[in-house]
Order: structure tokens, then sequence, then C-alpha cells
């Protein structure tokens, strides 16, 4: 799929705040369900679910996500290449493209090594993957009418973000500050969409909200493209070892009241970002964070 002209008339109505949610992947069905039936009531513009290999199979929890709400869009974010091959994602997203008109956006990535690995997989060079990726989505024109579904990469780095902007409608970015969506709106260009994930600890205390930040940040910190992005961005050797240091958990995690997380939310915007889905973190087995979502609503959107 080339790039649009405009991408926003190729895109799923995602509006500028959505939810970005690994509960999802996580807790039972029912309670799946009941949290997205209440989340599309709240007005967010966007469900974001992650895909990881003990959770359901992305095209599946999108098609379920879809009929569980009525207005919603959801995105995948993302949909691992080496999880399905290039023609059985882009049949799976025009399907649920035809049902859902406007609703569903495909976000690919290239995943991380250990995942990829504990697949049977192999992580190989993932820009000449998604590219080699892209082409058979592209190529594979067995059906009438458009194939490639609206689709998105998983982007941080320049040469990826390159290739999102010249492949598809623009990249999802995970795990970075604002400093991160300034530089990536400069790769991208003017016109293709920049929909940035930011997660969040509504607490007013700085000691305890960081401590969630940092439980939530730890795997994320030994891998290596989330590493060396923040190394990129100027951090140091001793910002990113030992959990972090309270300089980068708070650049990565807002945190403080609602006044807080509506700064750093701006702050996005005013970088360039097109969209911000807020991950609001919580401690392990409470369950969806409805409260805080429902909390924050009135300020966000």
């Amino acid at each position: 799929m080339a790039a649009h002209d405009d991408p926003r008339e190729a895109a799923p109505r995602l509006g500028r705040v959505g939810v970005w949610s690994f509960d999802i992947a996580l807790l039972p069905i029912a309670e799946v369900r009941a949290a997205v039936e209440r989340i599309d009531e709240l007005g967010y513009g966007a469900l974001w679910y992650p895909e990881v290999p003990f959770g359901c199979e992305s095209i599946s929890q999108a098609a379920l996500l879809l009929a569980w709400s009525e207005r919603i869009a959801v995105a995948s974010g993302i949909a691992n290449i080496h999880a399905r091959d290039a023609v059985a994602a882009a049949n799976g997203a025009r399907g649920l493209g035809e049902a859902y008109p406007g609703r569903f956006l495909l976000g690919l990535g290239v995943s991380h090594a250990p995942s990829v690995v504990l697949r049977g997989g192999d992580y190989g060079r993932p820009l000449s993957l998604m590219r080699g990726y892209l082409d058979a989505m592209d190529a594979a024109q067995f059906l009438p009418g458009p194939f490639a579904p609206p689709r998105v990469l998983a982007a941080l780095a320049p040469r990826m973000l390159e290739l999102a902007a010249a492949r598809s409608l623009g990249s999802h970015t995970y795990f970075v500050p604002p400093e991160h969506t300034a530089a990536a709106r400069a790769a991208l260009g003017v016109g293709p969409l920049l929909l940035v994930e930011q997660a969040v600890v509504l607490d007013p205390d700085a000691s305890s909200a960081r401590a969630l930040a940092r439980e939530h940040m730890a795997p994320y910190l030994e891998l290596p493209n989330y590493r060396n992005n923040l190394l990129r961005l100027g951090f140091g050797e001793e910002d990113v070892d030992h959990g972090g240091s309270d300089r980068v958990v708070d650049a990565v995690v807002a945190h403080g009241d609602v006044d807080s997380i509506r700064a750093r939310v701006a702050e996005h915007f005013a970088a360039g970002a097109d969209h911000v889905a807020i991950q609001l973190l919580h401690p392990a087995g409470s369950g969806f964070p409805l409260d805080g979502l429902s909390e924050l609503a009135p300020a966000l959107l």
C-alpha cells in the first residue's frame, strides 16, 4: 500500500485520544467484554490491544472487540508479522474492514527476538523482514477491489519510520516520551499518521507512582529496541539500568493527577502526534482500571 496524499482519508476514525490495554490479552473473556462495552460508552476514540504468545490471535481478537462495541475503532498494537503470513493478515484485516467500515486499523510489527524465538521463528533482519512482508501483502491481489487494508507500522528507529511513511498510513510508537514524538514526526514528514502510546499512573504520590511505573518498565528496559531508542534520545546507560532512573521513569510514564496526565498528552500533540492512546497502569490483579479511565475521560476527550 503506497502512502496516501492525506492518510486521514484512508484511516479508521480513531479520534484524538484512545485507550491502550494489555488487560485485553490477560483477563477472562467475560471481563474483557464488559470493559470494552464501558470504554466504548466513555467516548474514547480507539481501543488498542497487544498480541502476546500466550494470548488470543490478533485478527480473532479484533473481531471480538468490534462485535462487542458500537462505535469505537479497534487497532492492533501490534499484530506480530511472525504469527501469520502476509496474505492471511491482509485477508483477515480486509474482512474486518468490510464488516466494520472505518473501525479497524491493522498495526503491524516485527515484535522482539524473545517472542519470535518462543514461536519457533527467526528474528532475522527486522527492516528487511518487514519490507518483504509488505511486498507480499501488496502482491496478493486475489480478490477484486482494494486489497491492502489500512495499516500502520510499529516504528521507533529512523529507518523503520521511513518505511512506515512510504508503505503505510504511518507509525504506531510505544514506550516513548514526547521528545521521541517530535523526532518521529520529523522522520515521517507531513502527512503520515503518528499514533502514540502513553503509559500513565493516576496517582499524585510520586513515590508510589514511580514504583508502579518501574514494574511496567522493567521488561521493556531489557529489550534492545526500546533501550536503544532511549539512548538515541540522550538518556545514559545509568538511566536505563537497574530498573531505570527517576529521569527516565518520569519521561516514559506520566504520573500525577488528571491535570498532569492531560498535560503529558498535550505535549505529544504539540510534538506532532495525531492520536494518543493512554495505557492506564494499575496493580496486578486489580482488573480493568475503569474508574481511572472514567475519571480521565472528561479531561482528555
